[in-house]
């Protein structure tokens, strides 16, 4: 409580006794507790034990920054799961035969998928890239690196070998190693090149390409082009031998593909599901079972709302935890300033301008410690995400809404201590007081 107020104070009640006396009235002052005085009765009021503002904003700091940064992390998490969501599940589409007779064991496809399926399917608005795959029956014929004819040798299964459009490696977002994937030219001419995945490399002993190395299926020589590996769609390609389509027509007789993968683009899974039947066949389209993803998938947006709930749970918990810390320090100031309560209630303060100062008071550290906590917050997120290499999601307005929030819970906060020392009495505050 300043000098310069309690002057006034006793310049107002002295202008009273002039008054009664019938004296003149030489200064007309306010007999009111003006918003000036208020704002500097808080500052001093805050800034006078500056160790105890400290501990009291902490509180605010650290439960705006859990918030901030639980909040932040939650929608950050949620778009790595989104981001890798779409990029694998969200981004495929898989076409494969309908079948007739499953209920009594003996399955039949109703239909084959063509062998020009892929380039049907990428004329559709939407369609990044697709390929055809299918099983090769060798007919129980080895498959080696070097040529074993030995009757007494001990018949070992190797690799599966599977058959392949050129546009698939790039609709399963395979990888190559080594070497090259086979195009068109080579399914054209039913050339006899082979891509091996990484596992069928290591079990024929092949490592390099560079000295263009064969295997052998039966007596007949295959020239390795390629290896490839980190399949995210039909992971067993890495444990096969690969063959152009037109090849594994002409050597092994094969007559259709089991299966069509496509990739998408993000949001074209539901217009690619319905028109990819279509596409293939006009006339027949139920013909064909599609396998696509839905636009908005309900999985995403499941994760994405646990993860905020979970979060948003905590965040609450440890502002909650800033909030009673505020309202104990505000109370332990109302009872360490009892005199001075009383004194200015003597001097003509009302309860109402008691009121306000301590519930001003408990306000402006909350909002001190929201501010503090929101930018310490995002920093946190930030740095966390740079460190991670995750892209940081945050939202301003939830940002700012935070630092508001530091505000509301001092106000809420200082409601109680404030309405205490509303109700101080003047008589029993300087009997009692300090």
């Amino acid at each position: 409580m300043t000098a310069g107020w309690i002057r006034g104070r006793l310049a107002s009640v002295s202008e009273r006794f002039r008054r009664r006396e019938g004296a003149p009235n030489p200064v007309k002052r306010a007999d009111r507790f003006t918003a000036q005085d208020l704002l500097v009765e808080v500052s001093h009021g805050i800034g006078g034990h500056t160790g105890r503002l400290v501990m009291t904003t902490m509180g605010t700091v650290l439960g705006i920054a859990s918030l901030v940064v639980t909040i932040g992390f939650a929608q950050t998490a949620a778009g790595q799961i989104a981001r890798q969501f779409d990029s694998v599940a969200a981004t495929q589409v898989l076409v494969t035969p309908g079948t007739t007779g499953a209920m009594f064991g003996n399955s039949k496809p109703k239909t084959a998928l063509p062998w020009d399926a892929p380039e049907r399917v990428e004329r559709l608005v939407g369609v990044e890239q697709a390929g055809l795959v299918g099983a090769v029956d060798v007919a129980g014929q080895r498959i080696t690196s070097v040529p074993v004819n030995d009757p007494s040798a001990a018949q070992t299964s190797g690799p599966a070998v599977l058959a392949a459009s050129p546009g698939l490696l790039d609709a399963v977002r395979g990888r190559i190693v080594t070497g090259r994937f086979f195009d068109a030219g080579h399914d054209e001419r039913a050339d006899r090149v082979v891509v091996l995945g990484t596992r069928a490399a290591e079990e024929l002993g092949v490592n390099r390409i560079d000295r263009q190395p064969a295997i052998f299926i039966g007596d007949r020589s295959y020239t390795v082009i390629g290896i490839v590996d980190k399949m995210q769609r039909r992971t067993d390609m890495l444990d096969a031998v690969i063959i152009p389509a037109g090849t594994a027509q002409a050597d092994f007789g094969l007559r259709a593909a089991e299966e069509l993968h496509v990739r998408i683009a993000v949001g074209a899974g539901g217009v690619v599901g319905k028109q990819a039947p279509i596409a293939l066949d006009p006339n027949t389209p139920d013909n064909f079972e599609v396998v696509a993803p839905q636009t908005g998938s309900e999985l995403q947006e499941s994760v994405q709302a646990d993860v905020n709930v979970v979060f948003l749970i905590l965040g609450l918990i440890a502002l909650l935890a800033g909030g009673l810390g505020i309202a104990n320090v505000t109370l332990l100031s109302v009872s360490e300033r009892v005199g001075e309560i009383g004194l200015r209630r003597a001097l003509g303060a009302t309860r109402r301008e008691i009121r306000a100062q301590f519930m001003l008071e408990s306000v402006v550290i909350g909002l001190l410690g929201g501010l503090i906590g929101a930018a310490l917050g995002v920093f946190a997120v930030v740095g966390v995400s740079l460190v991670q290499q995750w892209t940081p999601i945050i939202d301003l307005p939830m940002v700012l809404g935070c630092a508001v929030l530091g505000a509301l819970v001092g106000l809420a906060a200082g409601a109680y201590p404030a309405a205490k020392a509303s109700r101080i009495e003047p008589i029993s505050a300087l009997r009692h007081g300090v």
